[in-house]
């Protein structure tokens, strides 16, 4: 997939473009994507428009929310849905200020968009004065199509980032992945050197770099840990481990039949399933008991 980082490209083939933020690329963010590549006719390109940043962070800073993926993690689902161009610009006042006419023409004539894909209750331009009806009329002046994509619902509700988003800090992990489809939720990032406490314990862990996300709430999680290609079974301590006096938020995850050391190098956590809260024990044994039952979770035998 070809990443651009302005509204621009070289080719003159015409575009289909799904437009969106895709937070989490969800099932509904699937099924925007799954028309944008079916309106694809030989000889075309498929593409999407979405920002590096979530627009909260330039039209009201400090009310954006944290978010279920990182920029990376973003690009990469996008590649993975079929995408053959991203232009993954900034939301800025260059983007903040264009009229709906404006947006819609600078579409036309730099990316040679010939068919557009957006949810139906999209809106764009200045102070979000464009929406599906004046997409539609204008692009069709102009020889393009609008395509407009009904909510996806489940019980009953659509669903949306936001809602997801609640779920996980809510740590209903279970039910978030099954909106989200694919992979589901996943941390990632690089093993740090921690404090050393868990190898102390018996339980040595490792100490991931906490990524710039929404992270569920405090607790003790089975996972699926992933390293080099291959899954082990995990038990995930994510918080500020009360039992040594507090501190910054951490994730620490304990991989079953694993004993290499992996500083430096990627982990990936998902399939979470929350098992209890983080608590103060009476003591260090009798946290160490409670974690001897929580290796019950992961299919390990108790061994206390």
């Amino acid at each position: 997939m070809n990443v651009h980082h302005e509204l621009t490209r070289e080719s003159t083939r015409p575009l289909v473009l799904a437009i969106g933020f895709f937070d989490g690329f969800h099932r509904g963010h699937r099924e925007l994507a799954r028309r944008a590549l079916r309106l694809r006719r030989p000889g075309w390109r498929c593409g999407l428009l979405t920002f590096e940043n979530h627009p909260a962070t330039h039209l009201r800073p400090g009310s954006e929310p944290d978010l279920l993926c990182t920029p990376q993690e973003r690009l990469e689902l996008f590649g993975r849905a079929g995408f053959e161009e991203c232009f993954f610009v900034p939301f800025d006042e260059r983007i903040a200020t264009l009229s709906p006419d404006e947006f819609l023409q600078l579409l036309l004539e730099h990316l040679h968009v010939a068919a557009v894909v957006v949810g139906t209750t999209f809106r764009f331009g200045h102070k979000r004065t464009g929406d599906v009806a004046v997409m539609t009329e204008f692009l069709e002046r102009h020889g393009a199509s609008a395509v407009a994509v009904s909510p996806v619902c489940d019980g009953g509700e659509r669903i949306s980032s936001t809602r997801i988003r609640t779920l996980v800090r809510d740590g209903e992990l279970v039910r978030a992945d099954e909106l989200l489809g694919g992979t589901g939720y996943e941390l990632r990032g690089p093993v740090e050197v921690g404090a050393g406490r868990g190898h102390a314990l018996g339980f040595p862990t490792a100490n991931l770099r906490v990524p710039g996300k929404l992270l569920p709430k405090d607790g003790v999680y089975a996972a699926t840990a992933r390293y080099d290609g291959r899954d082990y079974a995990a038990l995930v301590s994510i918080g500020s481990n009360p039992q040594f006096g507090g501190g910054e938020r951490t994730v620490e995850a304990w991989l079953r039949d694993f004993q290499l050391t992996i500083y430096g190098r990627e982990l990936a956590l998902r399939d979470f399933r929350y098992l209890r809260e983080q608590r103060l024990f009476a003591g260090v044994g009798e946290l160490v008991k409670q974690m001897q039952c929580d290796l019950q979770a992961i299919g390990y035998p108790s061994y206390g």
